[in-house]
């Protein structure tokens, strides 16, 4: 059975501030890594007002230290928006913290908007830069080569693992390439899902980090008591999409009663498309879901976001979700 992971958004609520929600990622982190969860990553995002990510390395180090063995990550790090080299030191700096337990997720879209992205003093093309950029990356955090004149500080030699992430097949072919991990987004991009898998499997070259292929999808998991209830709690998720096409992004929402109020049938139909690698129900139904979605990719890990509104029931979600998953194990 395959391992479960943790990619959570840091939403900022209506009733919780952007400080509140780093408590409560920490919070969330210190309990997973109690119910067996492999990984705890957050992700870069900029100019959102419900997500408090954006200084990820910050973020990171602020979870590893609430944290006692749990891996703590980027999921990910955009590397168009940086310098190789300052990230480099951030996340050395970080592995030398919290060694054996940093992860540096890769992606080459910018987390944010174009108008944002030159406010970041970023060139436009540099995400075609991307596969020269996670190579320089790389040689930063592998030690020091004899008359090498610039070295990331504190960061050569700390061989942070790193993954590359995506949402359609570009990822697949450089992480099987570099012979890298691999994480697709599925959870809001699940499209290309299967042939993406299929791509890096059939591609992948083994390299001094990975000896054979390692892949991870997202898949967003609600669960509660019951179904009815879990249904209720996914409707802040699909507000917050909804929202999305309506180019009115902000804070996250409580859930509603009745979802079929709130979006038409043509919004309906598009977060059905963004969301349709979930599951959404009672532990039952959150058991044969996850055990069909392995069986369906074979993939090595889940990397599971349970978007909840409220802290105690994101908290009983991913404990019911672990209980399953335990359940499962057993059971292979």
């Amino acid at each position: 059975m395959a391992d479960i992971s943790i990619l959570d958004l840091v939403r900022v609520t209506q009733e919780t501030d952007a400080g509140g929600a780093l408590r409560n990622s920490r919070d969330l982190a210190a309990h997973a890594e109690d119910w067996g969860y492999q990984r705890f990553w957050v992700a870069e995002h900029h100019n959102m007002a419900g997500i408090a990510s954006a200084a990820t390395s910050v973020v990171i180090g602020y979870i590893a230290g609430g944290t006692k063995k749990i891996r703590v990550g980027a999921g990910g790090i955009m590397l168009p928006n940086h310098a190789p080299m300052v990230i480099a030191e951030q996340f050395g700096t970080l592995a030398r913290l919290y060694p054996g337990r940093i992860d540096l997720g890769l992606g080459r879209a910018p987390g944010t908007d174009q108008l944002t992205l030159r406010a970041l003093r970023r060139d436009p093309e540099s995400a075609d830069r991307f596969p020269q950029d996670v190579l320089e990356l790389q040689a930063f955090l592998a030690p020091p080569q004899p008359g090498q004149r610039i070295a990331a500080v504190p960061a050569a030699g700390t061989n942070v693992p790193l993954w590359i992430l995506g949402s359609s097949t570009f990822g697949a072919m450089l992480a099987a390439e570099l012979g890298l991990p691999y994480a697709f987004a599925s959870h809001f991009a699940p499209g290309q899902l299967l042939d993406a898998l299929a791509i890096y499997r059939a591609r992948f070259k083994p390299s001094e980090q990975l000896d054979r292929p390692h892949a991870m999808a997202g898949i967003n998991i609600i669960a509660a008591d019951s179904d009815a209830e879990a249904r209720r709690l996914a409707t802040t998720q699909q507000i917050s999409i909804t929202n999305i096409f309506r180019g009115a992004r902000g804070l996250s929402h409580p859930p509603i009663d009745d979802i079929e109020s709130f979006w038409s049938p043509a919004e309906k139909a598009e977060v059905k498309r963004w969301l349709a690698r979930s599951v959404v129900g009672n532990p039952a139904t959150v058991r044969d879901g996850i055990k069909a979605f392995v069986a369906e990719t074979g993939v090595d890990e889940l990397m599971i976001v349970s978007d909840i509104y409220d802290h105690k029931a994101r908290l009983r979600s991913y404990e019911l979700i672990a209980e399953a998953h335990a359940g499962l194990r057993a059971a292979a």
